[in-house]
């Protein structure tokens, strides 16, 4: 089954050495039947699209600020990305949401901005541990769906991707209290998803739209979490930054 494998470098790396990486990349992932998808840094963008382009590999940009243009010192609008490249943005990662406070609001700004661009939006969703103690996480995903697809028609959807991302369970965040997520988890959290598609949408909406998890996959789990047939797919995080490793995983057929 084709998968879609997204790898998010977060503040990793050079421009130089992402040049070599995206060579590497470029040629490794050839033999791949898998839709791939590479997030480096804002400064590596020209770079991936002069090394990746034409190549089995799509550039997708980490962030985007919600406004098209204006006096917003150290922003990147949504128009830039698409000019050096970038056809997809990652939305409401959980570090946005918890460094930078970024709310549903303003995610729910920021996607409409992307769409407007021509943009195709991985959107981040998940509870952190306290929710999930609490056995709140299927509301919380829910009304975090709600809020960041507010005013965002059908048709559109076609353009999102929902990223489950237990927070808790991302390397950065697991603390003594943290437990692996399991194939369940998975499962019950991509069913939540698309049942909370199809209530504000329809059916179609819900079986077309595509259910991503991300939560400290490497290059020992990833098989385990991929042949999950009710998931699409998966945003490495650190283990992206290996080219090797990451390349292993883009390969797999699932």
């Amino acid at each position: 089954m084709k998968k879609v494998i997204v790898g998010n470098f977060k503040m990793n790396t050079t421009p130089s050495e992402f040049k070599t990486y995206a060579m590497s990349l470029a040629t490794k992932a050839k033999s791949s039947k898998n839709t791939i998808i590479i997030c480096p840094p804002f400064t590596h963008l020209s770079t991936a699209q002069e090394f990746l382009a034409g190549s089995k590999v799509l550039v997708g940009a980490q962030n985007i600020f919600d406004e098209e243009s204006g006096p917003y010192t150290g922003e990147v609008s949504a128009k830039m990305i698409k000019d050096v490249g970038a056809t997809y943005v990652v939305i409401g990662h959980s570090d946005r949401r918890n460094k930078f406070k970024e709310n549903d609001k303003m995610i729910n700004r920021k996607i409409k901005t992307a769409l407007a661009n021509g943009l195709k939006v991985i959107l981040c969703v998940g509870e952190n541990l306290q929710t999930r103690e609490q056995k709140q996480e299927c509301a919380f995903v829910r009304k975090q769906i709600d809020d960041d697809l507010k005013g965002i028609y059908e048709n559109e959807l076609e353009s999102v991707m929902i990223a489950y991302e237990p927070v808790w369970a991302i390397s950065s965040n697991r603390t003594s209290k943290s437990k692996n997520v399991s194939n369940k988890d998975i499962t019950k959290m991509a069913e939540t998803i698309r049942k909370e598609i199809e209530a504000q949408y329809s059916k179609k909406a819900s079986q077309k739209i595509t259910v991503l998890y991300g939560g400290s996959i490497n290059i020992n789990n990833y098989k385990k979490v991929l042949t999950n047939e009710a998931i699409d797919g998966a945003v490495i995080g650190a283990a992206c930054l290996d080219v090797d490793n990451f390349a292993v995983i883009t390969r797999e057929t699932y």
